[in-house]
């Protein structure tokens, strides 16, 4: 390097961190050696050399690499990847996904053999490729001891009730944020058939007396998030349509209200970009981006939980006006907190929705 363009490397700032090949192995869970290989046949990123020779990865080399991975270990082969730039790649994991998708909703138009795959009908929110992902993963599949066929995900009730009409469904999975106490009702109506398969609910934040209508009428509920394992022994009982399982959580007594009526900022990241972050931060040793990126959906989730309940009771306004602020206050936070983290870590965070 000559001495002006030393100049200048030595006076920029060095405003992310660098990862050495056996670092950058470990978040990916990858033999170093296969890294080295794909870096000497492909030239995958622009890593920078050491002054001893090793390359040291910035933030944006690790997310590159953590995407070519998980396609190369869905089937893709690395050098049919490595010209293709970050949109084209995401591109790519997208056609994957829809590939799955539709080849799902064709098996499902077929009766299978005895024994064959569980056809679980799957409605959920914006999250729901992370939710599709657990539920083929090894680990809940080993815990189910059968192959598990998507259907969907759909949007909603209706979208998949037109959808699923006349095909064979075994279980309906609905994966709800925050749910009413007419939510069962809802079903029923927009969704008369699947309402009337063996039923689960995964959600965040609930009434009581929504959770009691539900258990009564047989559905299994469980409170996200979970842990592969604990998803796939929860989803034995629906597969079984056994005794009806409910793990809720007893409301604590609300904290006496704050008379201060600070204006309540928006959300800078949505549930998708707060899903995507947390599987990618999800590579590096420390798991505080993941956690804290969780903790942003429950707090997320639980404002609007809020601000819906503040609109139906009005007679219980005041206290859930409170409780909205008090989870937008810690949300505004934690947003923080995932920022200084990120800049810690090395991480790029996801566009800001403002």
């Amino acid at each position: 390097m000559s001495k002006s363009k030393a100049a200048i490397k030595a006076a920029q700032p060095d405003s992310a961190a660098r990862h050495r090949s056996g670092a950058v192995a470990r978040m990916l869970r990858m033999p170093v050696a296969t890294l080295r290989v794909w870096e000497r046949r492909y030239h995958l990123t622009q890593a920078e050399l050491s002054a001893s020779g090793q390359r040291l990865y910035s933030a944006s080399d690790v997310q590159r690499l953590a995407l070519l991975k998980r396609l190369s270990d869905l089937g893709h082969a690395i050098g049919s990847l490595a010209e293709l730039d970050m949109r084209q790649l995401q591109a790519v994991a997208a056609t994957h996904a829809s590939a799955l998708t539709q080849t799902h909703l064709a098996e499902a138009e077929t009766e299978p053999a005895a024994g064959g795959p569980w056809r679980l009908a799957v409605i959920c929110s914006a999250l729901g490729n992370a939710l599709c992902k657990q539920l083929q993963s090894p680990e809940l599949l080993r815990r189910l001891r059968r192959p598990v066929q998507l259907l969907g995900p759909f949007e909603d009730a209706a979208q998949a009730e037109a959808a699923l009409l006349g095909l064979r469904v075994d279980a309906l999975l609905v994966q709800a944020p925050h749910i009413q106490t007419d939510w069962l009702a809802g079903l029923r109506a927009t969704a008369p058939n699947l309402a009337a398969r063996p039923s689960a609910l995964l959600y965040r934040f609930a009434p009581d007396a929504a959770c009691a209508a539900l258990v009564d009428a047989g559905t299994l509920l469980l409170r996200e998030p979970q842990s592969d394992s604990v998803l796939g022994q929860w989803l034995q009982g629906l597969q079984a349509a056994g005794v009806p399982l409910a793990a809720r959580q007893a409301p604590k007594a609300p904290a006496a209200p704050n008379p201060a009526t600070a204006a309540i900022a928006p959300r800078r990241w949505d549930d998708a970009a707060l899903a995507d972050f947390a599987g990618l931060s999800s590579t590096v040793a420390c798991e505080c981006p993941r956690h804290v990126a969780e903790l942003l959906l429950q707090l997320g989730h639980f404002e609007a939980y809020s601000a819906d309940c503040e609109d139906r009771s009005p007679g219980d306004a005041q206290l859930h006006r409170y409780l909205r602020a008090v989870a937008a206050g810690s949300r505004a936070s934690f947003e923080a907190a995932l920022t200084h983290i990120a800049a810690h870590e090395g991480l790029i965070l996801p566009p800001s929705k403002a």
